[in-house]
């Protein structure tokens, strides 16, 4: 008898048994300084997020400087004007030429050691 193959089978989808729970939207949660009830805690934790906030934002504005020294290096065949710069960072061409300056003096400096 020759080898023949049975044809696949289709499967059917399991029939629900139950409804899905309808989707709840979660109350926005800020580090769940909503749920704090002591005022002295809610100040503590809520400076202490505003200092790491803080920190967080100046070493990001340091990265940035850095890139846009880097993009406006003139050695670098691709290299972009500080207007150039300006427009893909949705900054004024004056801020981005302080960026430039800025990003150059930061890469001027030495590097800790890991």
């Amino acid at each position: 008898m020759p080898d023949r193959q049975d044809p696949p089978r289709r499967l059917r989808p399991a029939p629900l048994l139950f409804e899905p729970e309808e989707l709840t939207a979660e109350p926005e949660r800020f580090f769940q300084l909503e749920s704090l009830d002591d005022p002295g805690e809610l100040l503590r934790r809520s400076t202490e997020l505003a200092l790491a906030f803080r920190v967080a934002a100046e070493r990001a504005t340091d990265y940035q400087a850095i890139a846009a020294a880097q993009l406006a290096d003139p050695h670098r065949f691709d290299s972009l004007s500080p207007a150039e710069i300006a427009a893909r960072a949705d900054w004024t061409a004056d801020y981005a030429v302080r960026m430039v300056e800025y990003g150059r003096g930061l890469l001027r400096q030495p590097r800790p050691s890991e």
